[in-house]
């Protein structure tokens, strides 16, 4: 049976009268009697007894009522919640990001989101930037924040800005009074930097090594956050995004540019391609690029 059919036999149901069902239904009365007839042919049998004066339904009608109102209801229901998240009224999205970027500037662009569809939510994953890249691929969110994958195969990158690394120190560190610090400079102090697997680590030992650099790490953490807070409490040096320079300044570190080599690598959004995007996350793809088109975050 069809929705159709079903509406047909509530109508009759409930008025007693094709007359009345027809007109309800904006239908002619040929038409209604021939629906409920090719519901009762699909079902097997009568669901009402009709004669000139008089309409009642079968035992089989009496007991399909309940279920035809839970149908239509439930049917009604399901369309107006995809009406209401194609309006972008309701629904819910999961955005998976390094945690640099989603305790610095994500929340900004969550902020623009919710002004202009405040009914739709959105929940934040922060893990490591190969995590990112990872939870995208395999469908488990819609849109992953991180610095641009070297290998996207099937997904697309939408840049939002270029972010240099920069050199953050303890207070009253001895490179404390320079503009920008060179890297053997820097390297002869304990270096503190990420555990392996990740990605900004590899930048680092990538770019170096490129550049007949030794790297000695005399600590490594999991997080960035934890870094920084070594850092600031004068157990090393660190090389961390730029991302990371309000938190390291507000846990006391300082923050200088790094040179001679020079890290920079783009941050941006990843995601399947942009037809395959349920309507909320297409929204927020359009709030984040032009969030850091507005504040223009430009290059770091």
């Amino acid at each position: 049976m069809n929705i159709k059919q079903v509406k047909a036999f509530l109508a009759v149901a409930q008025s007693m009268s094709f007359a009345s069902a027809a007109t309800q239904l904006h239908l002619s009365q040929p038409a209604l009697s021939l629906s409920i007839k090719s519901l009762e042919d699909n079902l097997g049998g009568k669901l009402l007894t009709r004669t000139t004066r008089h309409i009642a339904l079968t035992p089989e009608g009496e007991a399909l009522m309940p279920i035809a109102r839970r149908l239509l209801a439930q049917w009604e229901n399901a369309e107006d919640e995809m009406k209401q998240r194609f309006a972008l009224q309701l629904g819910k999205i999961t955005i998976a990001s390094m945690p640099s970027f989603a305790a610095s500037l994500l929340p900004k662009a969550i902020r623009n989101y919710h002004a202009s569809y405040p009914n739709i939510q959105v929940a934040i994953d922060d893990v490591l930037s190969d995590v990112v890249v990872e939870m995208v691929r395999n469908n488990q969110v819609e849109l992953g924040i991180s610095f641009e994958p070297s290998n996207l195969v099937d997904l697309s990158f939408h840049p939002l800005y270029e972010d240099r690394f920069i050199a953050i120190l303890p207070k009253n560190h001895p490179l404390e009074g320079q503009d920008t610090i060179c890297w053997r400079a820097l390297l002869e102090y304990d270096f503190i930097t990420l555990q392996r697997p990740s990605s900004v680590r590899a930048m680092i030992e990538s770019t170096l090594h490129e550049a007949g650099i030794e790297l000695n790490v005399a600590f490594d953490a999991h997080q960035l956050a934890t870094v920084g807070r070594m850092v600031s409490e004068g157990m090393g040096v660190a090389v961390v995004p730029a991302l990371c320079r309000q938190q390291a300044i507000e846990q006391g570190a300082i923050c200088r540019p790094v040179i001679a080599p020079e890290i920079r690598r783009r941050v941006g959004v990843i995601c399947q391609p942009r037809s395959n995007l349920s309507i909320a996350a297409a929204a927020m793809l359009d709030v984040l690029i032009e969030s850091y088109r507005s504040l223009g975050m430009g290059k770091s």
